[in-house]
């Protein structure tokens, strides 16, 4: 991470198994204080493994924050403390909302747009890790285009904020928008 007085935001996209998040955690790693920001929930046998290896990859000297729906209110009540937080992933904090959002669609829509106004208000540097879903198949179910849809919405709004847009593709990364690094 470059010195600087200036906080980026870094958008990090990428297919399923792309590299993106260790990517992401190699960037943050960079920095003295970071904070991970997780978005799944243990609902299953094979998200607790996936959570369980995320959590042996990240140091133990970084803080955690469990919050699948809220992420606006994490990095408002907890930034400030971090030199730089890295939310994986933006792809679930979408399902997550989807979730919830039959029975009240108005909060998906409020806490979205908290967390874009937390996002251009942040006092500390962040990653955020997310899958770009504009490559691939047309989901043949409703559920499953909403569900594209609403991320490939999310990912092109986050990317207008970012410092930079760093697509990941067979580990190797590619600067969309911006430079492939983070300052702090």
């Amino acid at each position: 991470m470059q010195e600087t007085d200036r906080k980026t935001v870094t958008l990090v996209l990428g297919g399923v198994r792309s590299g993106k998040s260790r990517w992401a955690q190699e960037l943050a790693a960079k920095a003295a204080r970071v904070a991970y920001v997780a978005t799944a929930q243990p609902l299953d046998a094979e998200m607790v493994e996936k959570i369980r290896r995320h959590r042996e990859e990240r140091p133990n000297h970084w803080q955690t924050f469990e919050e699948p729906l809220e992420l606006g209110r994490v990095i408002v009540e907890h930034a400030a403390a971090f030199d730089v937080m890295l939310v994986d992933c933006l792809t679930v904090f979408v399902a997550n909302l989807q979730g919830t959002a039959e029975s009240d669609p108005f909060c998906t829509a409020r806490r979205i747009k908290d967390f874009l106004e937390a996002l251009r208000a942040l006092p500390a540097s962040a990653v955020l890790v997310s899958n770009e879903v504009g490559s691939g198949v047309v989901p043949p179910y409703p559920a499953g285009r909403k569900f594209r849809d609403a991320l490939g919405e999310l990912n092109q709004r986050v990317a207008a904020i970012a410092d930079n847009v760093v697509l990941l593709v067979a580990g190797l990364p590619l600067a969309l928008k911006g430079t492939i690094g983070v300052r702090r």
